[in-house]
């Protein structure tokens, strides 16, 4: 198995929503990528200026992921997600591998972020499988309780 990350645009979200023809050489697994409002939201976010990226293993978009917000002091939030059914086979470890690499080559970048609920452990050794180490917790209104994760580039 071999994953990859594919710049996102707003075709391939398009495609994702129904909205359009699959792109050559890509498919998407039997649950979908995301839920529909995701995809909505994160289709804006690209529309904004955000960076997003297509989680591909074997020409099958498993997932999506990418640097939430700016960055705040040279350091900038990641964000990824793998579908329902095609978890706990390493996708996400090396998604998160790449983002690393990539927020290596933008100038300013300094570190990176992430956030995980405290009972989502899977996340968690993601995140440790990738050098970022726990930096304190916050709560939210939404979320609850959230783990903050941060790792210098």
């Amino acid at each position: 198995m071999t994953t990859t990350l594919i710049d996102a645009t707003d075709a391939h979200f398009a495609w994702m929503l129904g909205e359009a023809p699959s792109p050559p050489g890509l498919t998407l697994p039997p649950s979908g990528v995301e839920k529909v409002g995701v995809l909505r939201w994160l289709r804006r976010r690209l529309a904004a200026g955000a960076s997003h990226w297509l989680i591909v293993s074997d020409g099958e978009v498993v997932g999506l992921c990418s640097f939430k917000r700016p960055a705040d002091a040279g350091t900038v939030e990641l964000g990824y997600g793998v579908a329902p059914d095609r978890r706990r086979r390493g996708h996400a470890t090396a998604a998160v591998a790449c983002l690393v690499e990539a927020a290596r080559g933008r100038p300013g970048l300094t570190g990176l972020m992430a956030e995980t609920a405290t009972e989502n452990i899977a996340s968690a050794k993601v995140l440790e499988a990738n050098g970022f180490s726990r930096a304190g917790v916050r709560t939210g209104p939404e979320d609850g309780v959230l783990l903050i994760w941060r790792r210098g580039l």
